[in-house]
């Protein structure tokens, strides 16, 4: 089996880590992968990731005369044979919430069709703008090397690729949230590395025993106080007992500094400071004292986590492949349906009053709920008429009357 070799970008801080470089001002080198590191930059990142992912794309044909239908296309597989569904969407959310952007090189049928879209990181392509080029730029992409061959450079164009920013200045390229975010994460994982450091090497003791008086104890004298405290203090057996020991001794406990207690605020700081950039509420990174509104509160939090942190990235996917959608009339569209439903108390509610005003039909209410249809006799497939509402007529509108010749005008 040939040995497989990796290629890096020597813009990739990652390299710089393997490289084990370290910046002059002592700063810590922060990239996608050592961001990542931090619990809450991966909470938040699979969070926004997975959620995403976990909905249904879509392609959804608009007739303005009916409701709207999904329809086949290439994006019901939208990673082919590589990917799933899932993992192709994961993946396209990790890029674009941890780089700011993702490519998608078409891939395309012996027909000419798209027949799937190829995932390519930021870091392998560079963007320029060319006049000359559909769509206004130019991608070169590196392929990375391969089985010992020497990684190449490929020219696409927007009529080749796709490509899927998030926040932008220059509309070049997409602005990456972890570079944005520098020094926050590298304030985190500063914080994570001392305290690996304190609970390593720092004094983790109860407290500090010594002689009640001017009297010091030799070391075999030491140890064995030490050992008759521990025998008779510690253990949940000598719990509610009264320990007598031989020594004038003064016991000092060891207590958290005010230093000590300002480390522990600046952790759970960083970790909503990590909210605040990805647009992920506190209690789902486990900051649970902060929320104080359960129940209904939590849902509403929930929703909000779809229309404000959650839609704006769809939306952008959204947009961009319904361009390669070859109808005027169809749209790439992620389903929200069933992550932000209601309870199932409230669903009931909602559809026997959809039911009454008219809008659902018996049977269209009872696909909702996953049960079998009513017979059609029963009236199950013709909305209800609100009461004091006036039925639609089907009949024709009758013609005007035309008075005859000569008659005179009303």
């Amino acid at each position: 089996m040939a040995e497989r070799s990796e290629s890096y970008s020597i813009a990739d801080p990652t390299l710089a880590v393997m490289l084990g470089y370290t910046p002059a001002d002592g700063s810590i080198i922060v990239s996608a992968s050592t961001a990542l590191t931090l619990s809450a930059v991966y909470r938040a990142v699979s969070l926004v990731s997975g959620s995403i992912a976990s909905l249904t794309l879509q392609t959804i044909e608009q007739d303005p005369a009916g409701p709207s239908t999904p329809v086949p296309s290439f994006l019901d597989s939208p990673g082919g044979d590589r990917f799933t569904m899932y993992e192709w969407s994961e993946l396209v959310m990790v890029s674009l919430v941890l780089k700011g952007e993702i490519f998608l090189q078409h891939v395309y049928n012996g027909a000419g069709a798209i027949a799937w879209l190829n995932p390519v990181l930021p870091e392998q392509v560079s963007v320029y703008w060319d006049d000359k080029r559909p769509g206004g730029k130019r991608f070169e992409v590196t392929i990375p090397a391969a089985d010992g061959r020497e990684a190449r450079v490929i020219t696409l164009d927007p009529s080749s690729m796709t490509q899927i920013m998030g926040l932008t200045l220059d509309g070049r390229r997409g602005i990456s949230p972890i570079g944005a975010a520098r020094l926050s994460l590298g304030t985190g994982l500063a914080g994570d590395k001392a305290a690996n450091r304190q609970f390593s090497n720092g004094a983790m003791i109860a407290g500090l025993v010594t002689p009640d008086g001017d009297e010091d104890l030799e070391e075999g004298e030491a140890l064995e106080v030490k050992k008759t405290i521990n025998q008779k203090v510690l253990a949940p057996q000598n719990a509610g007992d009264i320990p007598v020991i031989n020594r004038r001794l003064k016991f000092q406990p060891w207590q958290m500094s005010a230093t000590d207690a300002q480390f522990i605020e600046s952790r759970t700081f960083s970790v909503d400071e990590v909210g605040r950039w990805f647009g992920v509420p506190p209690h789902l990174l486990g900051l649970t004292e902060k929320s104080t509104s359960w129940g209904q509160g939590i849902a509403e939090q929930n929703r909000g986590l779809a229309r404000y942190t959650l839609r704006p990235w769809t939306s952008r996917i959204e947009q961009r492949l319904t361009r390669l959608v070859a109808n005027p009339r169809r749209v790439a569209k992620f389903d929200y349906s069933e992550f932000v439903q209601p309870s199932p108390e409230d669903e009931v509610n909602l559809l026997i009053a959809q039911v009454n005003a008219g809008l659902l039909t018996l049977n269209e209410a009872r696909a909702k709920r996953n049960l079998p249809q009513l017979p059609a006799a029963t009236g199950a497939d013709l909305p209800r008429v609100p009461a004091g509402a006036v039925a639609p007529s089907t009949a024709a509108p009758a013609p005007p009357v035309t008075p005859p010749e000569g008659a005179p005008d009303a």
